[in-house]
């Protein structure tokens, strides 16, 4: 998993400097990593998202445009994440969680208070789109 990391990594170097959103966050690094049409169904693209959470990282509760699909993968440490008014749960290395058009993300932060976490969010969105969070209380 590391190796396809790197390769995205580099593969979208002139991406990297792109902060993916808007959304206030602590002791966390958002960045846009890639991003491509899809041309077998027009006017949607796919952009992935590297979340990077220090110790005791969060984001504010958001959420994402009307026409975003999102399946995220925990890369590194543990995530806890709420969406809508389920439960908080913690996704450790490996495991995966999704979000479906309208949803909101009410908790999403490191699990830990000494280690850092990393996930990548893989969108589908509406190719016009360029703000991909929005607070909830926006």
């Amino acid at each position: 998993m590391n190796r396809v990391l790197s390769a995205l990594l580099f593969l979208s170097i002139p991406l990297a400097a792109v902060a993916a959103d808007s959304a206030k966050t602590a002791n966390a690094r958002v960045t846009l990593v890639y991003q491509h049409e899809l041309p077998s169904v027009p006017g949607k693209s796919i952009k992935g998202v590297l979340v990077e959470y220090g110790p005791g990282g969060h984001s504010e509760g958001h959420t994402h445009p009307a026409s975003a699909f999102i399946y995220a993968t925990v890369l590194e440490g543990g995530i806890a994440s709420q969406v809508n008014d389920g439960p908080v749960k913690t996704y450790r290395t490996g495991e995966s969680f999704s979000e479906l058009p309208g949803d909101r993300h009410r908790v999403s932060a490191n699990a830990s208070k000494t280690k850092p976490a990393k996930l990548l969010a893989v969108f589908v969105v509406d190719s016009n789109e360029k703000e991909l969070t929005r607070l909830l209380n926006e």
